[in-house]
């Protein structure tokens, strides 16, 4: 016989589970969004067109340093980083 105890903890697993998996793929958009930056950096310091496989690059360059800001969308939110590399003349 199924009790409404029984019931509610399993709805509060699911909510956890969901959770736990919304956490991990918002870490690894993160992870993601880290390594585009730095592959954009590179590219941008090099002079070397660069396409990000998955969201969006902006690109600065001042003082010999090329700057460039990826994101990434994630379950929970935008994730951003951002690379600095050394313009190469």
């Amino acid at each position: 016989m199924t009790t409404v105890e029984t019931a509610l903890s399993l709805a509060t697993l699911v909510v956890v589970a969901a959770a736990v998996v919304g956490g991990i793929a918002t870490v690894s958009a993160y992870i993601t969004a880290v390594d585009i930056a730095g592959a954009a950096a590179r590219a941008h310091a090099l002079g070397v067109d660069y396409t990000a496989p998955r969201g969006e690059v902006a690109f600065t360059e001042s003082a010999g340093l090329a700057t460039v800001t990826a994101s990434v969308p994630a379950p929970i939110g935008t994730m951003r980083a951002t690379a600095i590399f050394p313009v190469e003349f």
